[in-house]
């Protein structure tokens, strides 16, 4: 029934992002050129290279440019070619965001960010509908640039989303099948496993419970083993050879492509001194995922808080993060617009993230067009971007607590607090 309530908010965004494609054509091909978009484990036009090396019978990993997952490729052969008939890769990402949508709509609808089987908000009843969750994210000129930029991201995005949506259902497999797809894509949503293993377990149905959280965990931890078993068998056919593991996952390992992008890790590595690399990947890589036991064992009472936040460290501190990945955070957080009231820097945080989106660009023209400026002009300006996000982060967890806290001591509800 709730599929009549949001086709007029779907056909609404499909119409929007049609008319964008249809009347600013060459505006696509611009976004897919931003480095602020497009990743080189993203890249549109890099997939566009490998599927020509594909279709040629060449390995589409041959000259190092393409550096995506090999399934990829078979889809996107089924279609048109984009340039000359670009309609049907535009309908594939509108499809794509609708779907994401759906699942947020889906997320959003069961309620479980104000209200999970161990921690019950008393601000519970303060919470937007899916509707309105669904419509800030399509709506989104993050979402809506990503888009028309058509890079691969959408994909991890939308099986992220739904792997989220049915771990709240109580499909625990379906769940971690899309999680494993999300992660043979992009690798690092593995690092989710924990908290999602955590959500399926609290929403499992009652005639299914299992009774011990480390058995379930453990059956879910192979069922992930298996589907991406699968996938890389699926892949090692359809090339003929292992090399996509080194080239889709081992650039991220070693950060050997330092294209410039929204992160912290380019321009850091282009300054390293080839003896101390090794070193700092490993610690860059530790401080990634550090983060997913702390919080999975500090909230644990909430494990969709702790995806949500996961999801915001991610598009800050992963090898290669661009604005897909903290549209895909921007999404999750109005699920918990019950602690809203208790987040402090709000006004600056998003302040923050506008100042440095719209200079971005301007100071990238600088250093690589106007050449009036250097890499760090645009670096510079990511860091605040990555400020910007870090305080959005902050802010929530901080309001997250403060409401665990409150419901704990109702007696402190109001009061002022000072961290130490």
């Amino acid at each position: 029934m709730h599929f009549q309530g949001t086709a007029g908010l779907y056909a609404a965004a499909a119409l929007l992002r049609l008319l964008l494609f249809a009347f600013f054509p060459g505006l696509s091909d611009v976004l897919t050129a931003r480095v602020e978009i497009s990743t080189p484990v993203t890249s549109f036009k890099r997939l566009q290279e490998g599927l020509f090396l594909y279709n040629h019978n060449v390995s589409p990993y041959d000259g190092g440019v393409y550096h995506q997952a090999p399934l990829l490729l078979p889809l996107f052969s089924l279609l048109p070619d984009p340039s000359a008939y670009p309609i049907f890769t535009y309908i594939l990402y509108i499809i794509i965001d609708l779907l994401s949508a759906e699942a947020l709509f889906r997320i959003a609808e069961a309620g479980e960010a104000s209200a999970s089987r161990l921690f019950t908000s008393a601000r519970k009843d303060r919470r937007w509908s899916g509707y309105i969750v669904a419509a800030l994210f399509l709506f989104n000129p993050f979402t809506i640039a990503t888009c028309m930029a058509r890079p691969t991201s959408v994909f991890t995005t939308c099986a992220i989303l739904h792997a989220i949506a049915k771990a709240i259902a109580g499909n625990s497999f379906t769940a971690l099948l899309a999680l494993s797809f999300a992660t043979y894509l992009s690798m690092y949503p593995i690092l989710l496993l924990p908290p999602l293993i955590l959500l399926a377990y609290d929403r499992q149905y009652a005639s299914k419970r299992a009774s011990s959280l480390s058995r379930f965990a453990g059956i879910n931890v192979i069922a992930v083993s298996f589907c991406l078993s699968v996938l890389f068998l699926g892949s090692y056919l359809l090339t003929g050879s292992w090399e996509f593991i080194a080239s889709t996952y081992g650039i991220q390992l070693t950060l050997t492509d330092l294209t410039p992008n929204v992160g912290l890790w380019w321009y850091f590595f282009v300054e390293m001194f080839d003896s101390f690399r090794a070193f700092f990947l490993a610690v860059f890589w530790l401080h990634l995922s550090s983060y997913v036991g702390g919080l999975s064992i500090r909230i644990r009472s909430q494990p969709l808080a702790v995806l949500t936040i996961l999801v915001g460290i991610f598009a800050i501190f992963k090898p290669y993060p661009s604005i897909a990945d903290t549209t895909l955070f921007l999404a999750m957080v109005p699920l918990f617009r019950h602690v809203f009231p208790l987040m402090r820097y709000t006004f600056l945080s998003a302040s923050t993230v506008l100042y440095s989106t719209f200079l971005g660009p301007a100071f990238y023209y600088l250093w690589i067009y106007a050449g009036s400026g250097n890499a760090n002009f645009f670096y510079a300006i990511t860091l605040v971007w990555s400020l910007g996000q870090s305080l959005l982060i902050s802010d929530l967890t901080f309001a997250i607590l403060r409401d665990e806290w409150e419901v704990e001591r109702p007696e402190m509800v109001g009061k002022e607090i000072r961290q130490i």
